[in-house]
């Protein structure tokens, strides 16, 4: 039997999402649950992996295996041994053809900023901060230069391992809710730092110390040095993979509307 679960958590106090020695990571803690729930040792795949300090809205995993339990058995028993910022949300049966990663269709993700002198408390590690008015508009047109199918090695990581730098960027949508910014981005997938590369640009732009057009220049370049400096993690959120509706999966959790 394969299961698919769907996966909250917060990054702040772990080393990404992927296994390592350490165990300090997502998918360690969430193994370790779903073994002692399950008695036996289980290895997942997930939709995307996060880096350190990333959240996870609706993190995509699965795995197969002999045992039947009810979905919510699987829910409850798992978060049973979870810590407190990670949470399974749901638990399906999915078919044998199923595979979280090489089924989505499309990646989301979700960067909030808070604009303001002074710098978060409440929010710390929860998102992203910038002390400086930040304009709106600019940002919005400097985003649409990236919509498209393009080479985004300006924003590509140097330890990215993705066979290739090019992407499709479905959409960009940048809203504002009192003093918070929220920047939504949906791709066929992404390259590692990607996000937080393209948001250095973004607030760059924002802030008036380069125009909306600069951002085809530093796509163009397809050099990571003609880039801003890759911004803070504390504000990225990954959203969930998207997938056809034939699979029957939930499209997002409670924490979507959560956010500002």
């Amino acid at each position: 039997m394969r299961l698919a679960l769907g996966v909250s958590y917060l990054g702040t106090g772990y080393q990404g999402w992927q296994s390592q020695l350490s165990g300090n990571t997502v998918q360690d803690q969430l193994e370790h649950a779903l073994a002692r729930f399950a008695s036996e040792p289980i290895r997942t795949l997930c939709a995307g992996r996060t880096d350190a300090g990333v959240h996870g809205l609706m993190q995509v995993v699965h795995f197969d295996t002999p045992i039947e339990r009810k979905s919510v058995s699987w829910v409850r028993g798992t978060n049973t041994y979870l810590p407190p910022d990670i949470a399974v949300q749901w638990a399906r049966v999915v078919p044998d053809a199923f595979h979280c990663r090489a089924s989505a269709v499309a990646r989301r993700y979700v960067y909030v900023i808070l604009e303001s002198p002074v710098r978060p408390a409440l929010e710390a590690a929860r998102v992203g901060w910038f002390f400086r008015p930040l304009d709106g508009d600019a940002m919005q047109q400097a985003a649409a230069c990236l919509v498209g199918t393009h080479d985004f090695s300006s924003f590509r990581a140097s330890s990215c391992q993705a066979l290739t730098p090019v992407k499709t960027m479905n959409r960009i949508h940048i809203s504002r809710r009192g003093a918070y910014w929220r920047f939504e981005f949906e791709a066929s997938a992404f390259l590692h730092h990607m996000i937080r590369n393209i948001m250095g640009c973004l607030v760059r732009v924002g802030q008036g110390a380069q125009s909306p057009h600069w951002m085809s220049t530093v796509l163009n370049a397809r050099n990571r040095d003609a880039a801003a400096p890759t911004f803070s993690p504390d504000g990225l959120y990954f959203m969930g993979p998207v997938y056809d509706t034939a699979w029957g999966l939930p499209d997002r959790t409670a924490a979507y509307d959560w956010l500002p």
